[in-house]
């Protein structure tokens, strides 16, 4: 019997599809047990056994259960750059897009301390090596954005843009700790009443 030497398209799209779908599963069901019994009580074969799926093949998708928490909390970063870039695009013209985009990061830093204050997922994932990449990617989207501010003349120019974007981003993680969203609300208008210009 002879084989086509090129798979099917949709043979390789159903492969991939599988293997999101368990990739999700297992991200998914590791981070709820996370939550639900801390850390040191979830192992690779609690997972599996959740899952539904072989030890082995969890093996082929991540090493531990660090690795798990580690995509799980990359997927939250990229989910939080696309409603700050879609608040950004909503806004009605440049002069609205930072405090739109500050908004709805600080809204986002409140909802996730409540959704995960105090447990071992929170600790976690915001250890040093996982919150650098997220915090540089959250600063170059802040950045760019100041830039453009800047040369609108609606943000100061004395400061430079990475360091106006590390203030924000410093002054917003506060977000976490306040009691209300009106509270985040003024948080919000003190931050970028320290970035406007001084003249």
């Amino acid at each position: 019997m002879t084989y086509p030497e090129v798979v099917p398209k949709l043979w390789n799209e159903t492969i991939e599809a599988h293997r999101h779908a368990v990739r999700d599963a297992i991200v998914h069901t590791t981070a709820a047990l996370v939550s639900a019994y801390g850390l040191a009580s979830v192992t690779m074969s609690r997972i599996a056994e959740e899952t539904g799926i072989g030890r082995a093949t969890l093996y082929k998708y991540f090493p531990d259960v660090e690795a798990i928490l580690v995509d799980w909390h990359e997927r939250h970063v990229a989910a939080h750059l696309e409603q700050l870039a879609a608040a950004r695009d909503q806004a009605a013209d440049a002069s609205d897009r930072l405090p739109a985009v500050l908004n709805a990061y600080a809204l986002i830093s409140h909802e996730r301390s409540r959704e995960h204050h105090g447990t071992d997922l929170a600790a976690l994932v915001h250890r040093d090596e996982h919150l650098a990449g997220a915090q540089r990617r959250l600063s170059d989207f802040l950045r760019d954005l100041l830039v453009e501010s800047a040369q609108a003349g609606h943000v100061r120019r004395d400061v430079e843009p990475d360091e106006l974007a590390s203030y924000c981003l410093h002054a917003l993680s506060a977000a976490g700790g306040m009691p209300s969203g009106a509270a985040v609300r003024r948080l919000v208008a003190v931050t970028l009443a320290g970035l406007r210009p001084s003249h």
